[in-house]
């Protein structure tokens, strides 16, 4: 799958493993969340 291969890459080229790239990617995501309002739906 195109999401798998990405991980992979992504973690190759953060140096760590998958498990820790994924983590990282949803504190990430998690914390740009937050930012915008922790609303699921924009408000145009």
């Amino acid at each position: 799958m195109k999401i798998t291969k990405d991980v992979r890459k992504y973690a190759a080229e953060q140096g760590v493993a998958e498990e820790e790239a994924i983590k990282n990617g949803m504190e990430a995501k998690s914390k740009e969340f937050a930012e915008k309002g922790n609303e699921i739906y924009a408000k145009a």
